[in-house]
């Protein structure tokens, strides 16, 4: 697909999407160009799931590592005879209950999808998304999409289209701009290869969820070789270009305080006010339950990133429900060092 000077950004309505804005981004992902899309979750940066040519240009305008799988987005249940080889009952079990969702799952690869797609894996990742503009569009593409976050690799994951256009630039060549995504981070990833039933990365749906469906416990992790079949688990992701530093409710105070006093530039992001005021102090304060903490995430730090912060402080939440999933991103955001330093 030709590339043009400037990126096409498409205004879309988040439950309604105009028929031709989904025609030409439709089209665009058909001709190998590179869409970027909101899905329930974060927004996807999409592309022709069955060209290596295409999914190439994913993971050069992402710099993402080769070895780092692509999850594939499918418009219809059926679609998954397109890119899984085998679809185990466990499997079926879980797409009747959670498709269409954020959960993503392993399964194995059909040989129509190319080894770049799944960095040169056998199994292929799959998830079938909720949002209306993305199911939309991989509807009328009628062709499987692959999509990971539409960030430079290991940066937040965007929520919103100026977070896309900030990280990759014209190396889009089209964003259907839905607004904010309503959930906040990514989708829960869960292999299904085996007879039981693995996340390999929390996310969007809770594990208690996958639980109760099946009767029975949901192990987290599986061991590295497990790990390699999902995004988001082998390398350092999520990270704000300031360090970040995760504190305890009751820690947050004497932290901030610890850091000002040290001359720092502090950005903090927390569900409580600890009542800290002080010139060089940024606060975004998310009030309210995990829900609202985990939609508001990537974009508080991107916000303390963009007012100048030397390091932010994050509230640590409670390991249950969708906070096992922001703990896992606040964990390797904390991980990460600095882009470029600051």
């Amino acid at each position: 697909m030709a590339r043009s000077a400037a990126v096409r950004v498409l205004k879309v309505d988040p439950e309604r999407p105009s028929p031709e804005a989904i025609a030409v981004a439709a089209r665009a992902l058909r001709e190998g160009g590179l869409v970027a899309f909101p899905t329930e979750t974060v927004y996807g940066l999409g592309a022709d799931a069955l060209s290596a040519e295409a999914v190439a240009r994913i993971y050069a305008a992402k710099g993402r590592p080769p070895d780092n799988p692509l999850i594939v987005h499918i418009g219809r249940p059926e679609d998954l005879e397109t890119v899984a080889r085998e679809v185990p009952p466990l499997a079926r079990a879980l797409m009747e209950r959670f498709w269409p969702g954020p959960l993503t799952l392993v399964l194995p690869r059909s040989e129509r999808v190319p080894l770049a797609t799944t960095a040169g894996l056998d199994t292929v990742a799959v998830r079938m998304p909720a949002h209306p503009v993305a199911l939309a569009l991989v509807r009328e593409a009628g062709v499987p999409v692959a999509a990971p976050s539409a960030n430079r690799s290991g940066r937040p994951s965007p929520t919103r289209a100026e977070h896309v256009l900030a990280d990759l630039g014209e190396a889009v060549d089209l964003v259907l701009d839905g607004g904010p995504c309503p959930v906040g981070i990514e989708s829960t990833v869960v292999d299904v290869t085996g007879p039981t039933p693995v996340v390999l990365r929390p996310g969007g749906l809770p594990r208690e969820a996958l639980e109760e469906a099946l009767g029975r416990p949901v192990p987290v992790g599986g061991g590295p070789e497990l790990a390699r079949r999902s995004p988001g688990t082998r390398y350092r992701h999520y990270a704000p270009a300031a360090p970040l530093v995760l504190a305890g409710q009751e820690e947050v105070a004497a932290v901030v305080q610890s850091l000002l006093a040290q001359g720092k530039a502090v950005g903090l992001l927390a569900r409580r006010d600890p009542g800290l005021r002080h010139p060089r102090l940024r606060a975004r304060i998310v009030s309210g339950g995990v829900r609202r903490y985990a939609r508001e995430l990537f974009d508080a730090l991107r916000s303390l990133d963009a007012e100048g912060c030397q390091v932010i402080v994050a509230e640590a939440v409670e390991e249950r429900g969708l906070g096992l999933a922001i703990m896992d991103r606040l964990r390797r955001a904390a991980s990460a060092p600095p882009p470029g330093g600051r």
